[in-house]
């Protein structure tokens, strides 16, 4: 793709070349994920140009989201964890002010990943199918998906899934007074505790009105989609400081 109409985060000299690689079509949209090579050349250092990336790709000496991967167009994107068992380094995909940055994380941290529920789906055996924001699909097997008590998911909602067995270790409700990132919009990267959520009739849900509170007492808005539930009192996650703190 031409480096021009590539997306503004992405950390390349937009005019010295022409041409930028472009991550295959998956998990994540372009606007939200970069190419794998992209992230070994010009974040990590690890190559000068791309034959020398795709090189080290090809290896097997990186894996996302506990899976080594050989493609060097792999698109990682939110919230995705990055492990080099080389330099024993882990990192998690994070939005900042700038777009997506690469966080650094303990080992315990990257045992497990949050996903946003994006839709969900009831299935003709009456099993309910979650569409998460990285393209992966979940199946809960309930007993009557008419009873509140089973259906307990709802969109926009946050799991933590274990990377290691796939199983969900805990269900995050999008509510007040729960700890959330905006991923997108003017604010994208603050952060803090959710202080309202203000649907007005008429409205689709992921226009809703949303507004957090930081630690230093600051608030933000913005709409519902571009919140990320990342835990309760206390996020799930470490986060990295807010510019100016």
């Amino acid at each position: 793709m031409k480096r021009e109409a590539s997306p503004k985060f992405w950390p390349i000299q937009r005019k010295k070349f022409s041409w930028a690689v472009k991550p295959n079509p998956g998990s994540h949209p372009i606007n939200r994920c970069m190419p794998l090579a992209l992230i070994v050349r010009e974040m990590f250092g690890f190559a000068k140009t791309r034959r020398e990336a795709k090189k080290i790709i090809s290896q097997g000496s990186i894996m996302i989201d506990g899976k080594i991967l050989r493609d060097d167009l792999f698109p990682a994107g939110l919230m995705d964890v990055i492990s080099i068992h080389e330099i024993k380094k882990d990192y998690r995909v994070l939005p900042s002010k700038k777009g997506l940055i690469l966080h650094p994380i303990s080992k315990d941290e990257a045992e497990f990943k949050l996903c946003r529920i994006e839709n969900k789906s009831l299935l003709k055996n009456g099993n309910i199918q979650l569409n998460l924001h990285d393209g992966r699909n979940l199946l809960i097997r309930v007993r009557d998906s008419q009873k509140p008590e089973e259906d307990i998911y709802r969109a926009f909602d946050t799991l933590k899934i274990s990377l290691n067995s796939r199983e969900i270790l805990e269900h995050i409700k999008m509510a007040e007074g729960m700890s959330a990132i905006f991923i997108g919009g003017d604010n994208i990267g603050k952060y803090g505790h959710i202080t309202s959520i203000e649907k007005q009739p008429s409205q689709k849900r992921k226009d809703t009105l949303v507004t957090i509170k930081d630690g230093e007492g600051e608030t933000y808005q913005t709409i519902l989609n571009y919140v990320f539930v990342v835990g309760n009192e206390e996020p799930r996650i470490s986060l990295p400081q807010m510019e100016g703190r």
